[in-house]
């Protein structure tokens, strides 16, 4: 009778695979963001008020924090920020890549997809240097994208974000290469969507499943916390 209904009923013969990490006050954010910046679930109203027996905190943390979306006006001066995605942009296709041979294994990338790149590097979580990949020498190894890869996904197959495992957009030996973060600012140019520090692609087929990426409705905001699953087989 009501076709939703019925289509959520198919659904329950998928799994859901959650793709966002767990976060608390513990939890690593990028160095360059100022010691104090999170303070999770402070209590400002608590049990026993006599106005109201209810409990009632505070959340304060970084756009960029945990499993986050970033909005173009990240990197690109008067780009678009988050008031300009809606709902519309919270579901799509989604391609988990680990392999070059993507697309002679599962076929194109189709238009509108959110493209990941599998890395396992969210095994790392939560330890900083471990995910940072800090080698004895101090610098910083974990991999990423190339902007040739971002290039062909974008510009040879229309994808609509993409997302990865890593803290960053870019390889640190391609952001050491570039002096700057320049796939992160590519993707953000093309008014494109990414969201960061994903986990459990392992956990979804490569080709068939669906993302879904759900943040809080915030104005003027260059990056949020979200949670992102999967639908898959």
């Amino acid at each position: 009778m009501y076709k939703l209904w019925d289509v959520l009923a198919d659904l329950k013969q998928y799994r859901l695979v959650e793709l966002s990490h767990s976060m608390n006050n513990d939890s690593p954010f990028w160095a360059g963001i100022p010691a104090g910046s999170v303070e999770l679930g402070k209590v400002v109203f608590d049990w026993g008020n006599p106005m109201l027996e209810c409990l009632i905190q505070t959340f304060k943390f970084p756009g960029q924090f945990g499993t986050h979306i970033d909005f173009p006006g990240h990197f690109v001066k008067d780009a678009p920020l988050s008031e300009a995605f809606g709902a519309e942009s919270m579901m799509f296709p989604l391609c988990v890549i680990d392999i070059k041979a993507y697309e002679a294994k599962y076929g194109p990338i189709p238009d509108g997809a959110f493209v990941a790149l599998r890395t396992d590097w969210s095994k790392h979580w939560p330890d900083m240097n471990a995910l940072s990949g800090i080698a004895e020498d101090g610098s910083e190894n974990f991999p990423g994208w190339s902007l040739d890869a971002l290039k062909y996904i974008y510009e040879v197959r229309s994808a609509a974000a993409n997302g990865h495992e890593a803290l960053d957009t870019d390889a640190s030996a391609e952001a050491a290469k570039a002096g700057d973060l320049a796939c992160e600012r590519y993707v953000l140019e093309q008014g494109k969507l990414q969201v960061e520090v994903l986990c459990n692609l392992d956990q979804v087929a490569p080709a068939g499943a669906i993302l879904f990426a759900a943040w809080p409705r915030f104005e003027g905001a260059t990056g949020l916390p979200c949670r992102v699953w999967a639908l898959t087989t």
